[in-house]
């Protein structure tokens, strides 16, 4: 017999009121200033969109109220009105194909900040970082095993955009040399290399294209001073790579963004001297602006810290704690949760495209293998954030063109410092974009063979 131990003296039903009464005491005490955000949260979040879009608290508003914005090719009140003429958009790396995970995750995942959160320009130690932060990013790294950040200094940026320049100022400060410092990347390259070394404009060094250019000239212990960009794995292609130019006039940055489980098979821990991740490829949060670089060299360090403090004093606080609550949740099971379904997702999305186009011998995709994942501790099948499609005949050397007139757009091939036999197309993005994508592919190969024949 079950027995309840109450004040004798109170009759039974009173008890179950008072201890209701003081259970919900409790609750409203839990929730004083927060109480009026969260339900705002939650009812915003509610707003029915057709599964096609979000609405949001700083999103659109119709007479006050927000509205919901829809996904590419969707329009309507509730985002559930198809346009069937739009172009499958496969441009952008907007890492949406996360975001079911956190949907599923909204709980663990939700940040809610008195109005008083981080006002200082500082921290009470008057650091510009999260201490907090730092330790759940290098615990990350230990536990996916794709980096090793013990004895590095560790700085935050706004996206890895901001620390990939800020690692080329410091580096090119670091030559002391009055000519400038030749800037180079392994074509194809990420175009953000070309574009920010560019646009800066500095004194202190200058875009000179494809590092394969100049292996001979760097080999030879040249007077020229050089640094190379490696991405690894490979924006566009998916290619786990290595820096292809020697000597003692070479400095290295390591772009390290996908390298993480849901993209590709991690072999060993990455220890090169600077190495630079981003959240917006780890958690998918593009929009949150966070990065950071794993730095070996106290003087490269302090210049980096430096230009980042000078630039923007720093990364916004809100930012760093959302960062740290993500991280937080990835990092419940060991990141297994996480990591599987991001897997799990490109793995799928790479299969389906690879049957598309190589059905048609028009069309060809970079060639990935499986091999050894030392995180998932198998083999690990290809799951790539971008296709590297070519156009294989040589009249199709305006690749770009062939598929939009598909109603396709991606990138040509020319922005990544390759022919416009190429295009990169986008495997990141949202159900409805990806849908919409191998549509409009099927459609292409389909008439290419169908005229063959």
């Amino acid at each position: 017999m079950v027995r309840f131990n109450y004040p004798l003296c109170l009759p039974f039903s009173l008890f179950l009121n008072l201890l209701f009464l003081s259970s919900f005491i409790h609750r409203q005490l839990q929730l004083s200033w927060s109480q009026k955000s969260a339900e705002e949260a939650e009812q915003v979040a509610a707003i029915p969109c057709s599964g096609h879009g979000h609405a949001y608290l700083d999103g659109v508003t119709d007479q006050g109220k927000p509205i919901c914005e829809c996904n590419s090719c969707y329009s309507g009140s509730d985002c559930s009105e198809f346009l069937p003429h739009c172009f499958a958009d496969a441009v952008e790396g907007d890492p949406l194909y996360l975001e079911p995970f956190w949907i599923e995750h909204a709980t663990s995942s939700a940040v809610m900040v008195p109005g008083w959160h981080r006002m200082s320009y500082t921290m009470p130690n008057q650091s510009i970082i999260s201490a907090e932060l730092e330790k759940y990013i290098r615990r990350l790294h230990v536990v996916v095993g794709n980096a090793i950040s013990e004895g590095k200094f560790i700085v935050f940026g706004v996206g890895s955009s901001q620390l990939l320049h800020a690692a080329l100022y410091a580096l090119a400060k670091s030559s002391r040399s009055p000519e400038p410092t030749n800037v180079v990347a392994s074509a194809p390259y990420y175009m953000l290399y070309k574009d920010q070394t560019e646009i800066f404009n500095s004194k202190d060094f200058e875009w000179k294209g494809d590092a394969s250019l100049w292996k001979n000239m760097s080999n030879n212990n040249s007077s020229k001073n050089f640094i190379e960009f490696v991405t690894s794995p490979n924006n566009p292609d998916g290619q786990l790579q290595h820096s292809i130019l020697q000597g003692s006039s070479v400095k290295t940055i390591y772009d390290h963004a996908y390298y993480w489980p849901h993209y590709s098979a991690i072999p060993a821990p990455a220890n090169e001297d600077l190495m630079i991740f981003t959240l917006s490829k780890v958690t998918g949060h593009a929009g949150s602006r966070f990065g950071w670089a794993l730095i070996k060299d106290e003087d490269v360090y302090q210049r980096m810290a430096g230009y980042v403090d000078i630039n923007t004093m720093g990364v916004s606080r809100d930012t760093q704690l959302r960062a740290l609550e993500l991280l937080k949740v990835i990092l419940e099971d060991g990141g297994r949760a996480f990591f599987d379904f991001g897997y799990k997702t490109l793995k799928q999305r790479w299969r389906r495209l690879s049957q598309t186009i190589t059905s048609s011998k028009h069309f060809s995709l970079q060639n990935l293998s499986s091999q050894y994942c030392t995180y998932f501790q198998t083999d690990h099948e290809p799951s790539p954030a971008y296709a590297w499609l070519k156009c294989e005949r040589e009249e199709d050397w305006d690749c770009y063109a062939v598929l939009k007139n598909a109603g396709i757009i991606g990138r040509r091939g020319s922005n990544f410092g390759a022919e416009d036999h190429y295009v990169r197309l986008s495997l990141l993005k949202s159900s409805d974009d990806l849908n919409l994508l191998m549509q409009r592919l099927d459609d292409l190969v389909f008439k290419v063979i169908a005229k063959v024949i």
